[in-house]
């Protein structure tokens, strides 16, 4: 079973709260922890209430699914990267660098499908953990693509480039 965390902007649309509900029920996966990840759209009223709203999503989801929170939800960062040297803290963030650093054998996918600042603050903050975790993120277009209007990553770019930049072990999955 891998390990995973999974950091995700659930109340943006539906596909997240599929993920959550498929990583929850995976015979594959052991899910540690869930981040909720800031998004803003019309869903929202800026980056803090769409990561709020994820956050009250991914606690709604798993109480229909019966799923034992355990302590395992935390709140992701209240605005996105602003400058790729100045992280933005959160527990998420804190989380995030305590599992991290506490991965001795059996590595840490960090699942991101949403915008990716926890991770890119974690890097920040951490710079060991490009040695100890797996990024998996869901964001940008295809390399070579026109245009950089892909939702995850036009509305988190700087920390998009943190990580890209990072050295940390990256599998990308391009939206289209």
């Amino acid at each position: 079973r891998l390990r995973v965390v999974l950091d995700t902007d659930t109340y943006n649309e539906i596909d997240d709260q599929f993920a959550l509900f498929y990583a929850l029920l995976s015979d594959r996966l052991t899910v540690e922890a869930v981040y909720a990840a800031p998004f803003h759209n019309r869903r929202s009223s800026g980056p803090a209430d769409g990561m709020e709203k994820s956050y009250e999503e991914i606690l709604r989801v798993m109480d229909r699914m019966g799923v034992d929170r355990g302590g395992d939800v935390f709140r992701g960062a209240r605005s996105f990267l602003s400058s790729r040297s100045e992280p933005v803290s959160s527990s998420a963030v804190e989380d995030l660098i305590r599992k991290g650093l506490a991965v001795r054998e059996t590595p840490l996918y960090v699942v991101a499908i949403g915008a990716i600042t926890n991770i890119a603050s974690a890097l920040l903050l951490e710079p060991d953990l490009v040695r100890r975790v797996i990024v998996v993120w869901l964001g940008g277009h295809p390399h070579g693509w026109t245009n950089n209007e892909e939702f995850n990553l036009r509305q988190d770019a700087t920390a998009a480039q943190v990580v890209f930049d990072s050295g940390v072990p990256l599998i990308h999955v391009p939206c289209r």
